[in-house]
């Protein structure tokens, strides 16, 4: 599985007093995201943890397109092109209910261990679910 997609609506909160998401919530869609393309694959982020593996952002790139405004359906498409080894990438495309494009962004993420906090491979139960 190399694509998932998620969809939600804009809170109020989430917006300033135009109506219009403030840029820096799109960093919160992206990880939701990731953690749905997670969860699509069978992976739990949170079990992941819990086994001592963590994934922080090394590398946070978006381009905006169009604005989300609030109460707006938007889905977030999800996915990877290559296979991870140290570090796992993301592209995203976010739309909205018109399936218009409201951006495009990329991350990177490293996998560590939680106890040395050194890099590691990615766990090969999440290589074996991929279909490289």
């Amino acid at each position: 599985m190399r694509l998932n997609s998620f969809s939600f609506r804009v809170r109020y909160g989430e917006t300033d007093q135009m109506g219009v998401v403030y840029h820096g919530n799109y960093a919160q869609y992206l990880e939701l995201g990731r953690i749905e393309w997670l969860r699509a694959l069978g992976v739990s982020y949170r079990k992941m943890e819990e086994n001592g593996i963590m994934l922080p952002v090394i590398s946070l790139q978006i381009d905006y397109k169009k604005s989300a405004l609030y109460d707006d359906l938007i889905t977030v498409e999800t996915c990877i092109k290559k296979q991870p080894m140290v570090k796992i990438e993301f592209d995203y495309k976010i739309y909205n209910e018109a399936k218009e494009l409201l951006a495009t962004a990329n991350t990177v993420l490293a996998f560590m261990d939680k106890q040395t906090n050194r890099p590691i491979k990615c766990p090969e139960y999440i290589l074996d679910k991929l279909e490289f």
